[in-house]
């Protein structure tokens, strides 16, 4: 990493390493959390993390999704001492099949009605604000901080179309990308979770971070 990206905000490579295992914690606790909430044994894959210019963002997450035309977007903001915009990722379908899979609708069932799409945007929204809450939340509390959180709210569609946050876009962030697989029982559903940090939170984080380690 050179200076310039320091100083824009870019986390180090060994920041980066100990902010993946203190993610794996809140991954762990994401996934608990989801589990006893929709009653479905959840396992989530070992996080990895990527840190790439916010600009950068769209173009990473067409290569890392499997079809970036028709996916759905829970994005929802959080703030205190850190600030930024989680985005969790799931290809369009996913909702469906989880609403198939806790018996709530038949798998032939047809989806194209309201109250059906409805029902599936508002199971995306609170599987969000589950994963997202409890994986910042507890990455917040271990780093001493606590965070607040707007509403979740639910994007449909291709992603060049999303009307995502402007944050997400603003040159002087970066974006911190966790990226994990969701496992419910007999189904694999490929979901991304990114959190796109504030450029004024990472002077905050860097300071947490070298507490966190003892240093």
């Amino acid at each position: 990493m050179t200076e310039e990206q320091h100083n824009l905000g870019a986390l180090s490579s060994e920041e980066q390493n100990l902010l993946q295992k203190i993610m794996s914690i809140g991954v762990g606790n994401a996934a608990a959390d989801l589990g006893a909430v929709i009653d479905i044994h959840v396992q989530l894959s070992v996080p990895t993390i990527t840190v790439i210019p916010s600009v950068e963002l769209l173009n990473h997450i067409r290569k890392n999704v499997s079809d970036a035309h028709e996916i759905s977007i829970i994005e929802q903001n959080f703030w205190s001492k850190i600030q930024g915009t989680a985005m969790l990722i799931f290809t369009t379908g996913a909702g469906r099949a989880l609403l198939s899979l806790m018996g709530a609708i038949g798998k032939e069932q047809v989806f194209e009605s309201d109250p059906m799409h409805t029902l599936e945007k508002e199971m995306l929204m609170e599987i969000g604000n589950i994963l997202t809450g409890a994986c910042v939340g507890k990455v917040a509390e271990l780093l001493g901080d606590f965070v607040i959180y707007s509403p979740p709210r639910v994007l449909i569609g291709a992603i060049e179309s999303a009307n995502l946050s402007k944050m997400v876009f603003d040159q002087k962030n970066f974006a911190t990308i966790l990226q994990t697989t969701f496992n419910f029982e007999e189904q694999d559903f490929k979901g991304c979770l990114f959190l796109i940090i504030n450029h004024e939170s990472i002077g905050w984080l860097r300071q947490a971070l070298k507490n966190f380690s003892g240093q």
